[in-house]
């Protein structure tokens, strides 16, 4: 009798993680946010694959971004018309440090390592492209002043 009260004890502690297990999904992007500036649009198609392997629709998930003070931004995400495909239009209100996750729709919240994102300002490599040119004024002054420098050699008499 001990055995079957040991048993059934066991049994409906294990009954619960069962019914819950394989309930997972992932969540692959194609792009990630670094890169856009405040006020642009970060346009990530998401699919989310049960198991990390068959194509789940019918899903409302979303994206969520919150910045340096803790607010949040949800923006939802729609079907593309290609099965466990997804699409959101996710925009940056301002330059920063932003942190940015991925509600499924189906069974758990998928987070990212904080991303930067811009002010808008000029991309431009100014700092580089100025240094190259000054090594190269540098380069041609210093080849000027060797070739003014060089003693004239005795020339061969013509004739």
């Amino acid at each position: 009798m001990k055995r079957l009260l040991l048993g059934l004890a066991l049994a409906g502690l294990l009954l619960p993680a069962a019914a819950t297990a394989g309930g997972f999904a992932t969540v692959q992007l194609s792009s990630l946010p670094a890169g856009t500036d405040a006020g642009g649009t970060w346009t990530p198609t998401m699919t989310i694959l049960q198991h990390g392997v068959t194509p789940l629709d019918g899903l409302q998930p979303a994206v969520r971004i919150t910045d340096q003070n803790g607010e949040i931004t949800t923006f939802a995400a729609t079907r593309t018309g290609k099965t466990g495909t997804y699409v959101a239009d996710v925009r940056f209100p301002s330059a920063g440090t932003w942190r940015y996750e991925i509600w499924d729709g189906f069974s758990q919240t998928h987070t990212y390592s904080p991303v930067t994102i811009g002010d808008g300002g000029d991309s431009f490599p100014t700092v580089p492209v100025t240094a190259g040119l000054l090594a190269a004024i540098a380069l041609a002054g210093a080849l000027l002043v060797s070739l003014r420098r060089r003693r004239p050699g005795t020339r061969p008499a013509l004739g």
